[in-house]
């Protein structure tokens, strides 16, 4: 007579119950595998963007903008001190160096896609002057902080190191009133601030690396998002009485200049209406496709 011999439905040592969770976790195995590969596909997409000059006031907010757009952006911040890394947050991805020497700069600058220069030089008030006397303060330039050393060699090392790092686009800020060399800004300390400044950007403008060249205005401490902001060329807007930005605004077009092809290649003088007349700027895109201006 013939053997039958029974093949149980489960393995013995696994209960339906064991089966059912081992299928689950599979499954689950692949969903994860499928979401982690999508992630890693988006953080592949992020544009990785250094703000230098990230401890000044402007600086600050750029580089904060950066970090609350994460999911679009990874904000990389260079600073010249410890003490500054660590007023604005002291995070890893805060750099300190010294945009006079080149070789300090190279960690903060490699792997990056965008750089936005907001590094300038600062006069500083000569003590002892009396409001009450009248007459006009002066100032100076520390030692090794002159313009010429800053907004011009400093400036000119970021692009190199850009350039070198294969950066796509630099955004920078500069300051309108470069057409007049007897603005008042020039006499400064002696330092002609805004001729080093004009120096940088034509050197910028001749690099060959997709440029936006942004003149603000008189920048002011208040909030942003809430005015109409106006583009001109050649210090025109300086004879109307639209002639001040927030910075709040000044950093939201740094960022915006990033994202659209019609901001690259372009210079500009930036301001906006006051408060409470105009239509707060939404529209980034139309804002940069009235720009004409390479220089």
């Amino acid at each position: 007579m013939a053997l039958v011999t029974r093949v149980p439905l489960l393995s013995t040592t696994t209960s339906p119950c064991a089966s059912f969770r081992h299928c689950r976790a599979f499954k689950c195995e692949r969903r994860f595998r499928r979401l982690a590969a999508v992630v890693s596909s988006e953080m592949a997409d992020l544009s990785t963007v250094l703000v230098t000059g990230a401890g000044g006031r402007t600086g600050q907010i750029v580089y904060k903008k950066l970090k609350e757009r994460s999911d679009q952006y990874t904000g990389r911040g260079l600073v010249r001190t410890v003490e500054s890394k660590e007023k604005i947050g002291g995070a890893d991805d805060v750099f300190v160096g010294d945009i006079r020497d080149v070789d300090s700069m190279v960690p903060a600058i490699q792997g990056i896609d965008a750089l936005v220069i907001l590094t300038s030089a600062v006069p500083k008030m000569k003590p002892g002057f009396d409001p009450s006397k009248g007459g006009r303060p002066e100032f100076y330039f520390e030692e090794g902080a002159y313009p010429e050393q800053v907004d011009w060699i400093g400036q000119k090392n970021q692009i190199d190191a850009a350039k070198a790092a294969g950066v796509k686009q630099i955004v920078l800020v500069g300051s309108m009133g470069g057409t007049n060399l007897n603005h008042p800004l020039n006499s400064l300390g002696n330092g002609n601030i805004l001729v080093w400044k004009r120096k940088a950007e034509q050197y910028l403008a001749d690099s060959g690396i997709p440029y936006t060249i942004i003149r603000a205005g008189g920048l002011q401490d208040k909030e942003g998002g809430v005015r109409e902001l106006l583009v001109g060329k050649d210090d025109e807007l300086l004879q109307t009485e639209t002639r001040t930005i927030a910075r709040a605004d000044v950093a939201e077009v740094c960022i915006q200049a990033l994202q659209f092809e019609e901001a690259k290649f372009k210079a500009f003088d930036l301001a906006s209406k006051p408060e409470g007349t105009g239509t707060p700027t939404k529209d980034f895109k139309a804002l940069f496709s009235q720009i004409s201006t390479r220089f």
